[in-house]
């Protein structure tokens, strides 16, 4: 594995894997990388001839200044992950590397980036559009790959695609978790050992709702997830969004669509959590 931080080397090293004919797969990270991660690589492996997977905390889509200086960093233990997953090339850049001059793009991708995280974290969206548009123009890969997890993010991006005339594939990998059904993430790490526990209560409630959702409208099961979940001390919902799985926005009954997906933010004592289940 090439552990690479200079952009004209990323180019460089890609470029000659695909002057050779070989495909290229795209695994954009944070760090802090954990066997959700793993299995986009472990994905991207199967399916490319050459993976980059790209290790940059990107200080752009972050509109809180506390949650950039407490995310993880763990960048030893990241490489180390990368080379037990055979990764061809890991990107580790630092800032001035990606931003040699300040990016000041403004995308609009209309309503797909206006709710939910859109509504919630204003300028979060643009941010990740701005990173991840310089990976693809770095990198060109065939394919990139995203955690569904992330719901909201994957639609952003293929939106961002579109609009600037991309030519990848952006493959969606289903959403890794615990053992007890906590939606693996980075910052789950910073739960304290009492919202540790009561935090798989998330997911719990979602899959409990497809049972409740048979014989409730769509209002009733959105009101009974939020009041389940506020419930225990420790737990706050941001939002819930019962939507559409497409455009994202928000439905009022279960016939509005054939494509129904659930979207949930909670603050587990400081941390924010993200899920989603599908409904329809």
């Amino acid at each position: 594995m090439r552990i690479i931080s200079s952009v004209e080397q990323l180019k460089q090293a890609v470029g000659v894997a695909r002057a050779g004919g070989r495909t290229v797969g795209l695994v954009p990270t944070m760090g802090a990388l954990h066997e959700g991660h793993k299995s986009l690589v472990d994905r991207a492996r199967r399916e490319c001839d050459v993976v980059v997977v790209s290790v940059f905390l990107n200080p752009t889509q972050f509109n809180n200044a506390d949650d950039l200086r407490t995310y993880p960093r763990t960048a030893e233990a990241d490489a180390a992950m990368l080379e037990a997953c055979d990764v061809d090339i890991a990107f580790m850049p630092t800032v001035d590397d990606i931003y040699p001059e300040p990016d000041t793009r403004v995308f609009h991708l209309g309503p797909v980036a206006e709710v939910m995280e859109g509504a919630m974290r204003p300028g979060h969206f643009n941010g990740v559009c701005q990173i991840v548009s310089k990976l693809f123009a770095m990198v060109e890969p065939d394919r990139a790959y995203f955690g569904e997890k992330d719901y909201q993010q994957i639609a952003v991006i293929r939106a961002m695609v579109k609009q600037l005339g991309f030519n990848l594939e952006i493959v969606p990998c289903p959403c890794v978790r615990e053992a007890d059904g906590l939606a693996k993430s980075s910052r789950n790490v910073r739960l304290t050992p009492v919202v540790r526990k009561v935090a798989p209560a998330i997911y719990r409630t979602l899959k409990e709702s497809l049972r409740f959702a048979e014989g409730h409208s769509l209002e009733q099961t959105h009101d009974w997830v939020v009041a389940t979940l506020n419930a225990y001390p420790e737990m706050e919902v941001e939002y819930f969004s019962i939507c559409d799985g497409i455009t994202l926005q928000p439905l009022d009954s279960w016939d509005q669509s054939d494509n129904i997906v659930g979207c949930i933010t909670v603050y587990c004592g400081d941390v924010r959590e993200i899920d989603n289940i599908r409904y329809k």
